[in-house]
C-alpha cells in the first residue's frame, strides 16, 4: 500500500513527510530501550550471514575461523612456553653440574646407568604402540602422548614413565575391544540395548529416504554410523569440542554431497535434514544439557528473572498487539504454545520449526492489530513480551543445542536464522532489562522488582486497546479493594475519633458536676413546724376571707 496515495499538492506532501518523520521520531523515542537495528543481528565480522551471542556475534563460519586461530595460538604459545621451561631446566642442570668437582665422575656413571635403564623402559612402551597391540589400548595411548605434547616438553622422564604406567594397567591388557566399547556406553546402556520408540522410527525413515539416493545413499549411511561410533569414544570431551565434530562433520558431508556424488543442492538440502535428525536423535541424551556444562544454571536463572517481571505490561514494551481482538488473542496463545513446545523436541531443526511458528503467528496477530503487515521494531517487542508470558522451560538450555548442534547454513541464513537470531536478542534484552528500558524510575521499578507494589491502572476512560481484558479486570478489583482499604481505615479512625470524643465529654460533665457540688453544697433543713390544713377550722387564720357563696340570678 503506498503511503502516498490520496495527496493534494506538494504542500500536502511536506505536511504528511513532516508528520511521519515527527511519528518515526516519537515511535524511537519510545523504544529506545528496545529498538534493536537489524545491522546488529548480522555478523561483525561483515560477511552478511547471522550472528549469534553464542558465538561472541560471529556467523558459524566466521566463528569456526576464529576459534581455530585462537585454538592454533594458544597451542603455539604452550609449545614455546614448554621449550622455555626444558631450556631452564638444563641449564639448571648444566649449572649444578659444573659446581660438583670431584664427585661429577661417579655421578655421571650413576646417571648413565639409570637413562640406560629409562631407555630400556621407554622401548618396551613402544612396543604397545605397534600394529600387533590392541585397538584401545594403542588410541588411549596416543591420546595421552599427544596431550602430554600440547602441556609441553617440560615434563621429564620420569613423569612421562609414570603416565604411561596408569595407562597400561593389567585391566587393559586383559580387556577386548567388545569390552571397551560397552565400557564407553556404560553411561546409558538402556539407549544401546533398547532402542527408543522414536529412535527406531526415524532410523527406518532414514533408510527409507537414503534408498532415493542409491550408491550415495549407502555411503552417507556408512559415513553416519562412523561418526556416531566415533562420538561413543569421545564422550570425555567437552561439550565444545563435541560440536565442533558435528559441525565439521556435516561440512564434510554437505562438501561430499555436492563435490564427489553430484547430488543437486535441493536435494542436499533435504539429506542434511535427514541427517542432522537421524544422528541427533541418537545424540540428544549426551549432547543436551550436559552436566559438564553450567547450562542448567543458566535456565534457573532466566526462569527467576523471567519470574520476577511478571509484573511488565505491554504498553512498558510498546508491544503492537491487542489482545481483545479474538483472533489476536488466538495468535499469542498459539505463539506462547510454540515456544514452549521447543522442549519437547529432539533435533534442532525442530526445535528451530517451533521458533518459526511462533514468530509467524506473532506476525499474524501484529498484521491483524494494526491492519498492515509488521516491522522488525513490532516484532522484537512482541517476542519479548510472548517469551515473559510463556516463560519456556530450558531456554539457554535449548538455545545453546540449537547453537551447538544444528546445521550450520540454516542459523546462517534465511527465516529460521532470522527468527532464531532475534530470540536470542528477546532473551539477551530479558537478561539486562532495566528501568530505562522500560521507560520508568529506577525506584518505580526496584519497587515492582521487590514486589511492594504493582503497575498503578489507568483511567477507564484511558485504557489502551492492547490491554487484554483479564489484565483490565485485575487492575479493576485491585483498585475496588484499595477503595474498600481506605474507607475501612477511614471508618476504623473515624470511630477511635468518637470513642475519644465520648470519654472526653463524660470526663468534662463528671468534672463540672463535681466543681458545683464542692461550690454550692447542698443543704436539708430538718422540720421545725406542721403544716396547715387550709380546709380547716383554723380560728389563727380568721384574716382569711369567707367562703365564696353561691348567688342566683333572675333570668
Amino acid at each position: 500500500m503506498c503511503p502516498w496515495r490520496g495527496r493534494r499538492g506538494g504542500e500536502d506532501d511536506s505536511e504528511t513527510a513532516k508528520q511521519q518523520s515527527r511519528k518515526k521520531m516519537n515511535l524511537k523515542s519510545e523504544r529506545r530501550g528496545i529498538h534493536v537495528d537489524q545491522s546488529e543481528l548480522l555478523c561483525k565480522k561483515g560477511c552478511g550471514y547471522y550472528g549469534n551471542p553464542a558465538w561472541q556475534g560471529f556467523c558459524s563460519k566466521c566463528w569456526r575461523e576464529e576459534y581455530h586461530k585462537a585454538r592454533q595460538k594458544q597451542i603455539q604459545e604452550d609449545w614455546e612456553l614448554a621449550e622455555r621451561l626444558q631450556r631452564e631446566e638444563e641449564e639448571a642442570y648444566a649449572s649444578s653440574q659444573s659446581t660438583q668437582g670431584a664427585q661429577s665422575l661417579t655421578f655421571s656413571k650413576f646417571e648413565e646407568k639409570k637413562t640406560n635403564e629409562k631407555t630400556r623402559k621407554v622401548t618396551t612402551v613402544k612396543k604397545f604402540f605397534t600394529a600387533s597391540s590392541r585397538t584401545g589400548a594403542k588410541k588411549v595411548a596416543q591420546e595421552k602422548i599427544v596431550k602430554q605434547g600440547q602441556l609441553g616438553r617440560e615434563r621429564n622422564a620420569d613423569n612421562i614413565l609414570r603416565d604411561l604406567k596408569e595407562i597400561f594397567t593389567p585391566s587393559w591388557e586383559l580387556a577386548s575391544p567388545t569390552e571397551e566399547i560397552q565400557e564407553a556406553k556404560a553411561p546409558s546402556p538402556s539407549i544401546h540395548r533398547q532402542a527408543s520408540i522414536e529412535t527406531d522410527r526415524v532410523s527406518k525413515e532414514f533408510i527409507e529416504f537414503l534408498k532415493t539416493y542409491h550408491k550415495p545413499g549407502q555411503d552417507i549411511y556408512k559415513q553416519c554410523k562412523l561418526f556416531l561410533d566415533t562420538m561413543n569414544h569421545k564422550r570425555d570431551l567437552s561439550i565444545e569440542e563435541q560440536s565442533e565434530c558435528a559441525q565439521d562433520f556435516y561440512q564434510n558431508v554437505a562438501e561430499k554431497l555436492q563435490t564427489r556424488w553430484k547430488v543437486p543442492s535441493e536435494k542436499v538440502e533435504k539429506a542434511m535434514d535427514q541427517i542432522e535428525k537421524y544422528i541427533m536423535t541418537r545424540q540428544y541424551k549426551y549432547v543436551f544439557c550436559p552436566e559438564t556444562t553450567d547450562d542448567e544454571k543458566k535456565d534457573l536463572a532466566v526462569q527467576k528473572r523471567i519470574r520476577a517481571l511478571h509484573w511488565v505490561t505491554p504498553q512498558m514494551l510498546c508491544v503492537p498487539v491487542n489482545e481483545e481482538i479474538p483472533e489476536v488473542s488466538d495468535m499469542v496463545v498459539k505463539a506462547i504454545t510454540d515456544i514452549i513446545e521447543m522442549d519437547s523436541k529432539r533435533v534442532p531443526r525442530d526445535k528451530l520449526a517451533c521458533i518459526t511458528k511462533c514468530s509467524k503467528h506473532i506476525f499474524n496477530a501484529i498484521k491483524i492489530t494494526k491492519n498492515e503487515p509488521a516491522s522488525a521494531d513490532d516484532f522484537l517487542p512482541t517476542l519479548i513480551y510472548i517469551v515473559l508470558k510463556g516463560n519456556p522451560p530450558r531456554l539457554q538450555s535449548n538455545i545453546q543445542y540449537i547453537t551447538r548442534f544444528c546445521n550450520p547454513s540454516r542459523l546462517m541464513t534465511g527465516e529460521d536464522g532470522y527468527y532464531f537470531t532475534n530470540l536470542c536478542c528477546a532473551v539477551a534484552f530479558i537478561e539486562k532489562l532495566d528501568a530505562q528500558s522500560l521507560n520508568l524510575s529506577q525506584e518505580d521499578f526496584d519497587r515492582y522488582m521487590s514486589g511492594q507494589t504493582s503497575p498503578k491502572k489507568q483511567e477507564s476512560d484511558n485504557w489502551s486497546p492492547d490491554m487484554c481484558l483479564g489484565v483490565k479486570q485485575m487492575y479493576k478489583n485491585l483498585d475496588l479493594l484499595s477503595q474498600l482499604n481506605e474507607r475501612q481505615e477511614r471508618i476504623v479512625s473515624e470511630a477511635k475519633k468518637l470513642e475519644k470524643d465520648l470519654i472526653d465529654w463524660t470526663d468534662g460533665i463528671t468534672k463540672e458536676v463535681q466543681d458545683i457540688v464542692e461550690r454550692y453544697p447542698l443543704e436539708i433543713k430538718p422540720k421545725n413546724q406542721a403544716l396547715a390544713a387550709i380546709d380547716s377550722e383554723n380560728v389563727e387564720n380568721d384574716k382569711l376571707p369567707p367562703p365564696l357563696q353561691p348567688q342566683v340570678y333572675a333570668g
